[in-house]
């Protein structure tokens, strides 16, 4: 009786909770939909008129090209038909908070925020499911059993953001070392004779990371008419690292100001290699504490066992004598 009545309390609260996000977020969620719809429509047209072309002039007979199979005739539109269901029932609030998650992580037109959205809601049902399946197998109060359901339901809402968090935070510790070295061969390449794109342009093909990948996204976006300030803006907001909105800055200002793009950059390389020194040194100043935990969990039961064990054997055997 308690089981039942602690998840008829849980549901309804997250029942009332979520009408309540629902009733306010209904206008919004609605003219999201209709967006959603005609720019599906207008990628459905523009891919089946490219399908079409490629067709004509291979002169391939269109229905044998057209014939789709199993997975897309019949797995696709159940996917699809679910994470839009489930995205209605996302606030907007979490759906502007995952596009800013996959901007910072740079993946932008490779991560689907519908689909992250039904992930999310897909969590805090497994987060859920979980508590009821723990709740099952004890026999707390209705009070704990209030309380693991809740637990669970959190901790399902924060798993992707925790997870998404993950993603940034290793891509801008991998940012983070690979900036000094290109902004050297950036300086090098300006000093000796190169434009600021040219440089970018060959370092980036010679070059692999993350770092490298968004100077790329930088040139792709100038290439399709933005300006350089703008585009060297939107990589800072990509990166949200305090490294490279100075770097961007400063090349912005310099282009602005007409100074020399060699001195600047031979400034902001020494500024950089000096950051990235200040931060190996303070993570190796992190590591006599982090070493203290698997110290006292592995090393000195060892140490215990090797120097105690043959006095306890000693001292045992001389009590069995007496």
């Amino acid at each position: 009786m308690e089981f039942w009545l602690a998840l008829f309390v849980g549901i309804s609260w997250a029942a009332f909770v979520g009408g309540l996000l629902y009733l306010r977020q209904k206008p919004e969620m609605q003219v999201r939909r209709r967006m959603q719809i005609l720019i599906k429509r207008a990628e459905t047209e523009r891919a089946r008129a490219a399908r079409l072309k490629r067709a004509d002039e291979k002169k391939v007979d269109v229905k044998k090209f057209y014939r789709p199979s199993f997975y897309q005739r019949v797995i696709l539109p159940i996917i699809w038909n679910v994470e839009r269901k489930l995205h209605k029932m996302t606030p907007t609030a979490i759906v502007a908070m995952l596009e800013n998650r996959i901007f910072r992580a740079g993946k932008q037109g490779v991560w689907n925020v519908q689909r992250l959205a039904a992930a999310w809601i897909l969590s805090i049902v497994a987060g859920f499911f979980i508590a009821l399946v723990v709740i099952q197998q004890t026999d707390y109060l209705i009070s704990r059993q209030i309380l693991i359901l809740a637990v669970g339901g959190i901790f399902g809402a924060a798993f992707p953001f925790l997870v998404l968090n993950h993603k940034i935070s290793k891509r801008q510790k991998e940012m983070k070392r690979q900036l000094p070295e290109f902004l050297d061969l950036l300086c090098v390449s300006v000093q000796a004779g190169l434009s600021f794109d040219g440089a970018v342009a060959k370092i980036t093909a010679r070059m692999k990371g993350s770092l490298t990948d968004e100077f790329k996204h930088m040139q792709d976006d100038i290439r399709f008419g933005m300006t350089k300030q703008y585009a060297m803006t939107q990589m800072a907001k990509r990166c949200d690292m305090e490294e490279i909105y100075l770097f961007t800055t400063s090349i912005i200002q310099a282009e602005k100001l007409g100074t020399s793009m060699a001195q600047t950059l031979m400034i902001q390389a020494d500024n950089m290699r000096e950051r990235h020194r200040q931060y190996v040194k303070t993570e190796a100043m992190k590591a006599p504490i982090k070493i203290i935990f698997p110290m006292v969990l592995f090393i000195f039961p060892s140490i215990f066992v090797v120097l105690l064990m043959p006095a306890v054997i000693m001292l045992i055997k001389t009590l069995g004598n007496n």
